[in-house]
């Protein structure tokens, strides 16, 4: 199974605070600049803007109307998310925000969802009025109510229609709908175990920023045993279209003095194992210092070379302009050398990388 064209997209998580330097000092100041951020990486070239998701801490919650906000704003650029917790949604008022969303972007919504990462609330989602069922563990509370979400959005009945005050015996679909959204739908995947199951549902794969399993090999050939025991159960669920596969990474070229104050230790780090939520995780290492170096080492990234999506995570509290000619420099220095071509040849960029490189 070949591969589509290498894409990048950056990956927000939308940290906000006042003071200690932050250029994000409210909640405010973190939606306004993802959208600006967006509109700056369409005209670099850069593929995709994607946030994550977390509930009840200083970071974007809300997807919906944030993604809304960025596709009316641009023109070409993918949003997503990477991922949206299942356990807190309501999965038909998620199917219509979706759709919304993916209408006004002209279908170029690729909404990750899963089960989530730990929050800092205890059984927050409860606190939004969702209660697992009895014996129900987390993971099967997400992947019930993704179910329903992604029968909704594919046009599935879920209510009987009032007739008279009766139910009809047929089934209203949710409205509206986006047709092609069904297809876009990526899971948040931690384990080969569910990698393969992401394949056997008809999801694109999302590999987890960090693994709960370690076999004591690499992270990258680690996440790249997933990718590709996710294909092979892809090929065997005899799907007729072509999945996409993602993984993140934190790229941080340094080229100025101050990206040198805030990253000049230069150093790439390893990876980092440790427990976490029942289990032994791995954790991928960052790839920070000259872009020459960062381009070479990148390119021999294991899951990097497996993946078509690359997302770049971005240290958003140091405002805009810092993360677009940041951007920008991957761009032009970094990911040719994993095979990402700019797509900006019809929409030409606005960005100098003279400027980019001073």
């Amino acid at each position: 199974m070949s591969a589509p064209a290498k894409k990048i997209g950056f990956l927000s998580f939308g940290h906000w605070q006042a003071g200690g330097g932050s250029r994000t000092a409210t909640a405010a100041d973190a939606l306004i600049q993802t959208v600006e951020l967006a509109v700056a990486a369409e005209e670099i070239g850069i593929d995709g803007a994607f946030v994550r998701v977390h509930h009840f801490a200083r970071q974007l919650a809300s997807p919906f109307p944030l993604l809304a906000a960025i596709g009316v704003r641009t023109s070409r650029i993918e949003i997503g998310t990477g991922v949206i917790d299942m356990r807190y949604e309501n999965p038909l008022y998620m199917a219509e925000d979706a759709a919304a969303a993916d209408l006004l972007s002209g279908g170029r919504l690729q909404l990750g969802i899963s089960r989530g990462s730990p929050e800092p609330a205890w059984h927050g989602y409860e606190a939004f009025g969702y209660v697992s069922g009895p014996d129900q563990t987390d993971a099967e509370s997400a992947r019930q109510k993704a179910a329903l979400f992604r029968a909704a959005i594919d046009g599935a009945g879920v209510v009987p229609a009032d007739v008279g005050g009766a139910p009809s015996e047929g089934l209203l679909p949710i409205q509206p709908r986006s047709p092609e959204l069904p297809r876009r739908i990526w899971w948040g995947a931690a384990t080969r175990e569910t990698a393969i199951w992401t394949a056997q549902q008809g999801m694109n794969l999302m590999s987890s920023t960090l693994l709960l399993e370690d076999t004591g090999v690499p992270f990258d050939q680690l996440q790249a045993g997933q990718i590709e025991a996710f294909r092979e159960a892809w090929a065997e669920a005899g799907w007729d279209w072509e999945p996409r596969v993602s993984v993140s990474r934190s790229v941080i070229p340094v080229i100025s003095d101050e990206d040198r104050m805030y990253f000049g230790r230069g150093q790439a780090d390893g990876d980092q194992v440790g427990p976490l939520d029942g289990a032994i995780a791995r954790f991928g290492r960052s790839y920070t210092g000259e872009p020459e170096r960062i381009a070479h080492e990148l390119a021999e990234d294991a899951a990097v070379a497996a993946a078509d999506t690359v997302l770049l995570t971005v240290p958003n509290q140091l405002g805009v302009s810092y993360n677009a000619r940041m951007l920008g420099v991957i761009a032009e220095r970094i990911a040719p050398a994993i095979g990402w071509e700019r797509k900006s040849e019809e929409d030409p960029a606005a960005w100098d990388a003279s400027a980019a490189s001073s």
